[in-house]
């Protein structure tokens, strides 16, 4: 019951780009197309998992003076595992990604959810926060990259699946357009919340 909780919470009341407001400098940056957010989702939700997992197994030793630096030096373990998988195996995201991938060591939602959770909890509830918040994270750069993908090129995930005529919307795959479409996201989020309260 514990687990589900933990992690269901990630794909709605603790939405990192939208409710936590975490994570936006990759939300902003990567999510040109739909591959790019799926990609660096994925490979934040690797480095959250495994660094949530192993914090909470010592986190009895971690001398309260180093904590941060301990919690940094665990993320930077799985991130530079992250960094060498995808140029072994998916150069061309890697490429695509470039400096936000070693840039996942500080990214916001690794750092705090390691503080505010993982290093208060047990393992199993641990997991089930970073693999919810990660997943979380993940959906959000997905449809926040299919939204200007499919505006700004006319393709999803590569493939074009508009009208001939249509002209794309080039401003929604610069960064103007990510703000626009990350700002109406929240608005619509913020929207259905209020009518849920309402109700």
């Amino acid at each position: 019951m514990a687990f589900g909780k933990e992690f269901t919470k990630g794909f709605w009341d603790l939405l990192p780009p939208f409710r936590l407001v975490l994570g936006l400098c990759p939300t902003l940056a990567v999510t040109t197309s739909a591959e790019n957010g799926l990609g660096m989702g994925l490979a934040v939700t690797f480095v959250l998992v495994c660094a949530n997992c192993i914090i909470s197994l010592i986190r009895k030793v971690i001398p309260s003076k180093v904590r941060v630096a301990a919690f940094i030096v665990i993320a930077a373990s799985f991130v530079v595992i992250t960094e060498l998988v995808m140029k072994a195996y998916f150069y061309s995201l890697s490429t695509l990604l470039g400096i936000f991938i070693p840039l996942i060591v500080v990214n916001c939602i690794i750092l705090g959810r390691a503080e505010a959770f993982a290093s208060k909890r047990g393992v199993i509830d641990s997991l089930a926060d970073g693999l919810g918040i990660g997943l979380g994270f993940t959906v959000s750069l997905t449809v926040l990259g299919c939204i200007r993908e499919i505006l700004g090129y006319g393709a999803i995930f590569g493939h074009n699946i508009m009208w001939e005529s249509f002209r794309p919307f080039s401003f929604m795959v610069k960064p103007p357009g990510a703000f626009v479409c990350l700002g109406l996201l929240l608005a619509l989020i913020n929207f259905i919340s209020m009518r849920q309260k309402a109700r």
